[in-house]
This record gives C-alpha cells, structure tokens and sequence, in this order.
C-alpha cells in the first residue's frame, strides 16, 4: 500500500514539475513568435509584390502613368490600354526662336498641350532663355532637338553624344528638368545617339508628317488645308511643325480642324518615356 502511495505521489510531482518547467513555455512562445514572424514576412512580401507591381506599370514624363506608346514603323502613338485612339501629338521644332512663345500662347489659349523641341544656340542669350522658361511654365514639354542642329550622321560618336548632353545640361539649368524627349534634326538618327538619348531617359522620335519646311506651304491658308487632309492622317499621328511665321498663323486653324474632326490633342506627358 505504502508502495503505490509513493508512486502515485511521484508521479503527480512529475506532471507539476512539467507543468512549470520554462523551457516548455519558452517553447510555446517561440511557437507563437514563429507564426506571427511567419506571417509578417508573407505580408511584406506580399508588399513588395505590390511594389513591384506598381512600379512595372509604364510611366511618361513626370511619373504620370502612361497612356500611349510609340509606333516605330510611323512614330505615331497607340493607346496602351483603353485611352482613346484618336488622337494627334503637336510637336514644334527649332524653338525657341522668333515665334515659339507666340505659339505657346495661342496653344495656351486653346488649351492644348505640346512638345517644343529645343536648340541649344538659341539658348545662348537672356532673351531666349527667359523665352523658354516661360514656354515650359505654361505647361509645354520640352524635348532635345541637339545643341546645333547638325546632322548627327556626319559626327563622330563623342560629338553626337556632345551634341545632345551638352543641350539636356543647359536645359536643366534653365527650367530644372531635363528633356524626355529626342529628336534628331532631319529625322538623321545613329546608333549611338539611340544609346546617348536612351542613357539620358529620352524617347526617340521622329514624326508623321509635317509640310511647313516646305515652300508651297509657307502661308497660313495652304498649311492648314494641308495638315488637316494629309494622306497620312490617322489615329495617334505625331505632327511636325517648326518657329515659322506661317505656322504660328496657321496654328489656331489647324488645331480647331483636328477637333472639329474629332481628333483630341495628345498630352505628351501621357506617351511612355525610358524610366
């Protein structure tokens, strides 16, 4: 009897003894913090996932999400998802020389957007410079047209890449930002001033159509009827005009005929640039 009494008692201080023992707690606690850590690593996960995810999605100047991408067989610009199709891009080369702002302000005006692509030797006096900080302050998006509008094709590699970061540098010392976009002059494009605008987060491109170059198109009537009846015409067009007297009188007109077509001014800051 005094047998199963001892045993019995011992048996209960076993069991209390486990009962109270830390490491069997500590177990416990380590199983909790495993769960909780468990989770919090799927959360953060998950986070940057969506991180991720966010910053995948295409973005055009300025970190707006962007809208349209550009077609290379025609420069023209498609919708990357359902933004309307119908739409053309008003670009403006040679700026900002005798007519830009006068430009600027009639699209201003009209409240439409553009690009203005720059040349660095009309930035080499006040004037301009003043010029283009206003232009750019109404709003405008300002891309590299280079430093001296030469054709970049009779340049040897250093002086293309010259050519168009020595432009970006002093446009961002005027206006605080550097160009999104490249155009060469002529359309005159090389391998290498592909790799210098693409290192410069630049988006190359050329253009649809464009006449006011053109001497059977110098004067306002002949400009309009031609830039809104162009055989080139279509959805996304990206249109080629210059700082030409015949073209800041024709301007009003042909942004009314676009319209009147249906066609919506494109903001450049929609198009997909290099991140």
């Amino acid at each position: 009897m005094i047998n199963k009494v001892v045993a019995l008692f011992t048996f209960v201080s076993f069991l209390l003894m486990a009962c109270n023992d830390p490491s069997s707690v500590q177990t416990e606690n380590e199983n909790e913090k495993s769960v909780e850590t468990t989770a919090k690593v799927q959360d953060e996960s998950q986070q940057g996932k969506d991180l991720e995810k966010e910053t995948s999605q295409t973005i055009g100047e300025g970190n707006v999400k962007a809208e349209y991408r550009v077609d290379k067989e025609n420069w023209s610009f498609r919708p990357i998802g359902d933004a309307n199709p119908k739409v053309v891009l008003l670009t403006f080369d040679d700026a900002p020389d005798k007519y830009s702002l006068e430009i600027a302000q009639t699209l201003k005006r009209l409240e439409v957007p553009a690009i203005f692509f720059v040349n660095g030797h009309f930035l080499e006096n006040d004037e301009n410079k003043a010029m283009l900080k206003e232009i750019h302050g109404m709003g405008f998006s300002i891309g590299n047209h280079t430093y001296s509008h030469v054709n970049l094709k009779e340049l040897n590699e250093k002086e293309q890449e010259r050519e168009i970061v020595k432009l970006n540098n002093l446009v961002e010392g005027i206006i605080g930002v550097r160009p999104k976009y490249f155009r060469a002059p002529f359309g005159s494009n090389t391998e290498h001033s592909k790799k210098v605008a693409e290192k410069e987060k630049m988006l190359v491109m050329n253009w649809t159509y464009g006449y006011d170059w053109e001497k059977e198109y110098q004067d306002k009537k002949a400009l309009t009827e031609i830039m809104l009846n162009s055989p080139y015409l279509g959805n996304g067009a990206n249109l080629l005009m210059h700082d030409r007297k015949w073209t800041s009188e024709a301007i009003e007109d042909i942004v009314k005929g676009f319209q009147k077509k249906g066609y919506e001014i494109l903001d450049p800051k929609l198009i997909e640039t290099p991140a």
